[in-house]
């Protein structure tokens, strides 16, 4: 038995850019922009997912103590993790990503 990962391995592919499992069937690649970088993901997933695959988990600040926020129900109940997309406030765990959608965290300018 090896030690070292396979290429079939869950998460073997390209661990270091991104996160997601690998072996899954997807849709289409789509890219999209949050806080001004540009970053893939599959249509289908959330924007909540697409961003933790690629590594951001903070998506906004506390209103009192500006503490980081981010995914934690990932039901929209809790609303930790609400985004600014076209203008909007939306809970990212709702939001599907798009082929060219931009966001914004609470942390953005103007993003508040």
């Amino acid at each position: 038995m090896s030690s070292g990962p396979r290429a079939d391995d869950v998460g073997a592919q390209d661990a270091a850019a991104d996160l997601r499992i690998g072996g899954a069937v997807r849709g289409r690649r789509v890219s999209f922009r949050f806080d001004g970088r540009r970053l893939t993901a599959y249509e289908g997933e959330t924007l909540a997912c697409a961003l933790a695959a690629a590594g951001v988990r903070t998506l906004r600040s506390s209103p009192r103590s500006g503490a980081p926020r981010g995914m934690f129900c990932l039901m929209g109940s809790c609303q930790e993790c609400v985004v600014r997309i076209g203008g909007r406030r939306t809970p990212a765990c709702q939001e599907p990503v798009r082929e060219g959608m931009e966001g914004h965290s609470g942390m953005s300018e103007g993003a508040s």
